[in-house]
């Protein structure tokens, strides 16, 4: 029998480049799952590819089990859908894009959850969250006071600088998934 998938969390403030590096991880190990995301916003809102719905149906999906990991940011719900079992138990590495709020629930469900705490500093944050129009100068603020929380303690943690060049990042975390797998 293969040995099980690993769980990654890859966290960080908004603006990091999160999912960027995903996508860009995902196109350079094809092997790689990369869980998709149930938000409570549009679609139409952009980003990266997520299943929008409203708070009826996040409760709904919460309620029948499908969501393995769910937490609470800026106004709107996140869950991981209930899928990456059958991933990690076929032994398939899964990344989904985390958050510091959902990161204690996970680890009490994943044991041997591995974090990837992607960073950049305040300015690039400042200049990625402004590009992205997603958010007003109130808003963007509040982000960035969040970025400054501390994730909970006792978690294996590597860190990934994503503020220069993507290739330089994507080869992080593909070092750091080989480091951990050893």
């Amino acid at each position: 029998m293969s040995r099980p998938g690993r769980l990654f969390a890859v966290v960080g403030p908004s603006g990091a480049g999160k999912d960027t590096l995903l996508e860009a991880t995902c196109r350079a190990r094809p092997d790689l799952v990369r869980a998709r995301r149930m938000i409570t916003r549009p679609a139409s809102a952009g980003g990266e590819a997520f299943d929008g719905v409203d708070d009826a149906t996040f409760d709904a999906h919460l309620e029948a089990g499908s969501l393995v990991i769910h937490w609470q940011a800026h106004g709107l719900r996140y869950g991981i859908p209930a899928s990456i079992d059958a991933d990690l138990a076929a032994g398939r590495d899964v990344l989904f894009n985390g958050s510091r709020a959902g990161l204690a629930q996970a680890a009490a469900r994943y044991p041997d959850l591995h974090v990837l705490m992607v960073t950049a500093p305040v300015a690039v944050l400042t200049q990625r969250l402004s590009a992205r129009g997603r958010e007003d100068a109130s808003q963007i603020a509040a982000r960035l006071e969040r970025a400054a929380q501390p994730l909970p303690p006792g978690l294996p943690v590597i860190e990934i600088d994503n503020s220069g060049a993507l290739t330089d990042a994507v080869d992080r975390v593909l070092d750091a998934l080989q480091q951990e797998r050893a």
